[in-house]
């Protein structure tokens, strides 16, 4: 029973849900950095520089059999994947900034006995 009891309780830990459903988002995510790629940057930025390159196609460039175009898409997906990874995690650091930078509690009742002694034991010889 203790080896069930371990699993459930693992199973069920925030940070295994948590995982999981950033794994399912991460994978959603990427089909949308996929199609923003392929849909949308290379028609208006990639396709104008190849026809001026002589490259219609980014995926079909090839040098002796070496599928390169393939590669240079992947790095684009990468790059653009990092850099919006980078200004999400720069936009959740910044509200962490805001909450923390929040004025100071003012000091508990019992804190403010205590200083008082702290006071006047400072106050005698």
């Amino acid at each position: 029973m203790g080896f069930l009891k371990d699993f459930k309780e693992f199973a069920l830990k925030g940070n295994v849900i948590d995982l999981a459903v950033a794994v399912i988002i991460g994978g959603a995510f990427g089909a949308i950095v996929t199609s923003l790629v392929d849909d949308v940057i290379t028609p208006l930025i990639l396709n104008p520089a190849l026809k001026a390159a002589g490259a219609e196609n980014i995926e079909k460039l090839a040098w002796n059999g070496i599928l390169y175009g393939k590669f240079l898409a992947a790095v684009i997906k990468f790059i653009i994947i990092a850099f919006i990874l980078f200004l999400l995690i720069r936009l959740a650091n910044g509200f962490k900034k805001k909450e923390v930078e929040a004025p100071p509690a003012e000091p508990s009742s019992t804190d403010k006995l205590l200083a008082e002694i702290r006071d006047e034991l400072k106050k005698r010889p």
